[in-house]
C-alpha cells in the first residue's frame, strides 16, 4: 500500500489493524557515465513498493536525496549534511509514530546513509518512540552478489548497473560501460584504500575518475532481476519477522536491578 495514493479513511483502517511502515531512503548522486544520478533512490523506491505490495504493509513516499558529499565534485551530486538529515527522517519517523506506526523498515539503497539511520534507529528506541532499523539491499543478499560478478565494486558497479538495467533500462548508458570501466577502478586492490591501519582517502574521485568502481560490462537485466527478485524476499521475510514481534521485545531494556535511585 503506498500512502500517497491513498484517502485518510483507508489509511485509518489500516492503522487501525497495522503499525509497521517502509521508508525508502537513497541519493540523488554521480554513478558514473552510464548511470542516472536517480540510481540509488530508484533502487530504494523499486524494491520498498514491491515489498510492500507483497506483504500487504505502508509504503510512505521515498527520501531521494541523502548523505553523499563525497560525490560533490562530480556535477549534479545533491547532499544533506548527515545533522540535518537524521533530523529530517526522525522527524519523519515521529511523525508515523503519531499516526499510530510504531514499526518501521528504512530500506536504503545508498552507503553514506547507513550509519545516520542507525542512529535514527537508535534515538527512537531509546525514546521508546518506535523500532526503526535500516536495511541495506545488497547487504541481505552478499552470497549472490559474489556469485555473479566477479569484480563487483561498491558503488557504480555492475550490481547497481544490473538493478537499473532490470527496473528502468531507458536510463542506462551501455555504450559507456566501457568508460566507466576504464576510467574507474575494476579490482580495489589495485588502489592503496588502506595506509598503516588508516583510511588515508575522503571523496570518490581520489580513487577514481569516472567516479565508479568493478565491471560495469559484467552487468545485465537478466542478473538484475535475479538481485531484484532476491533482494525483495529478504525485505519481505523481515517485514514478516519485524510484524511478528512483540513490541517490548523490540525497544530498548530497561535498566539492571537495582534500579539507580532505588536506595535512596
Amino acid at each position: 500500500m503506498y500512502l500517497a495514493d491513498r484517502t485518510w479513511p483507508e489509511l485509518g483502517e489500516y492503522v487501525a489493524n497495522e503499525s509497521l511502515a517502509v521508508v525508502p531512503l537513497g541519493s540523488t548522486e554521480q554513478h558514473g557515465p552510464h548511470l542516472p544520478l536517480a540510481t540509488d533512490h530508484l533502487i530504494a523506491e523499486h524494491l520498498a513498493r514491491e515489498a510492500a505490495d507483497r506483504a500487504e504493509v505502508l509504503c510512505t513516499p521515498t527520501i531521494n536525496i541523502g548523505v553523499s558529499p563525497h560525490h560533490r565534485q562530480f556535477h549534479g551530486t545533491m547532499w544533506v549534511d548527515p545533522p540535518a538529515f537524521r533530523d529530517y527522517v526522525e522527524s519523519l519517523s515521529r511523525n508515523l509514530s503519531y499516526h499510530g506506526i510504531d514499526r518501521i523498515v528504512f530500506v536504503n539503497a545508498h552507503g553514506g546513509n547507513i550509519v545516520h539511520l542507525r542512529e535514527v534507529g537508535r534515538r527512537l528506541r531509546d525514546d521508546g518512540v518506535a523500532y526503526a532499523l535500516e536495511w541495506m539491499w545488497n547487504d541481505s543478499i552478499p552470497d549472490l552478489v559474489d556469485d555473479l560478478f566477479e569484480h563487483n565494486g561498491p558503488h557504480g558497479g555492475p550490481k547497481e548497473t544490473a538493478m537499473i538495467q532490470h527496473i528502468a533500462p531507458e536510463l542506462v548508458h551501455e555504450e559507456e560501460f566501457e568508460r566507466a570501466r576504464d576510467e574507474g577502478v575494476v579490482d580495489l586492490t589495485e588502489i592503496e584504500m588502506m595506509v598503516h591501519g588508516s583510511r588515508t582517502f575522503y571523496d570518490a574521485i581520489d580513487n577514481t575518475e569516472s567516479g565508479v568502481l568493478g565491471d560495469q560490462t559484467d552487468a545485465t537485466a537478466e542478473k538484475g532481476e535475479q538481485l531484484f527478485e532476491a533482494a525483495a524476499d529478504q525485505l519481505v521475510q523481515l517485514i514478516d519477522w519485524v510484524t511478528d514481534q512483540p513490541l517490548d521485545a523490540l525497544l530498548a531494556k530497561p535498566h539492571v536491578d537495582p534500579q539507580p535511585g532505588s536506595g535512596r
